[in-house]
């Protein structure tokens, strides 16, 4: 998600007190110019992890485009699973045909590994979304930064039954240089997003809906919540945003790998 604030995240101080889980602490451009720089077919939703199997480094650039091309739109949803609120995003997506990417934090998949599973059972990617949302990361030592990444890898790979996440999202965008080449080395994409809903605020339906439409010529990677408070809004608004896409000729696709 974007940054609201600093400090570690909120899922690092509940969750992760809750879980016992122990943090290391040494440790838009427009989106028509993007899109066509996809470099080839996209992969398939489920990659399954097999012991031994080589993983295919990604570039290290932040990705932005979909792989539907100029037409194409990107939805993402943050910062779950959600014993509430994923499944209703989830029936939401099933009612429209349409797929997303899930950037999941690492405590939130351990807790709820069968709400990762029905997210790749459904089609859908993942995408990793660090161990406790620390959206200071960027401020940290390198080994912290990399335990974020690669736990958080092996907590939702493990959830999800062996499917790797295909990206990774830096809490509020928390990108360096090395959370990014790290990432890459994994098979993890870096992913951004160009239009902010605000839905974690929760401004009230018609606001996400209207910032969507306002701000969709920015590009075409759509960040949303589905965890982290009462997320009723954003379901609202997906319901809506949704057709509304589809009306206008857009296509939603997966960000480019």
């Amino acid at each position: 998600m974007a940054r609201h604030g600093g400090g570690r995240g909120w899922y690092g101080k509940l969750v992760g007190a809750a879980l016992g889980v122990t943090v290391l602490t040494t440790g838009a451009s427009v989106w028509t110019a993007q899109a066509g720089a996809t470099g080839g077919p996209s992969p398939e939703a489920a990659a399954p992890a097999t012991p031994g199997s080589d993983v295919k480094q990604v570039a290290a650039t932040i990705a932005h485009a979909s792989d539907k091309g100029t037409r194409g739109v990107n939805i993402t949803i943050d910062d779950g699973p959600d014993p509430v609120w994923t499944p209703q995003v989830l029936d939401v997506l099933r009612e429209y045909g349409v797929k997303a990417t899930f950037c999941m934090v690492g405590t939130q998949a351990q807790a709820h590994p069968d709400l990762v599973k029905k997210v790749v059972a459904a089609g859908h990617r993942l995408c990793n979304h660090s161990v406790s949302h620390d959206t200071t990361m960027d401020k940290k030592p390198q080994a912290y930064q990399s335990q974020q990444i690669r736990d958080a890898e092996r907590m939702i790979t493990e959830a999800s039954g062996g499917v790797r996440p295909m990206y990774y999202r830096a809490p509020g965008g928390a990108f360096t240089p090395h959370s990014r080449k790290l990432a890459a080395s994994l098979g993890m994409r870096p992913l951004g997003w160009n239009v902010d809903t605000k839905d974690f605020e929760q401004p009230g339906t018609d606001a996400i809906v209207a910032t969507v439409e306002r701000e969709l010529p920015n590009g075409p990677t759509l960040l949303f919540h589905d965890a982290g408070g009462d997320r009723s809004q954003t379901v609202e608004a997906l319901r809506r945003i949704l057709p509304w896409l589809k009306e206008q000729g857009y296509s939603c696709g997966f960000p480019v790998r």
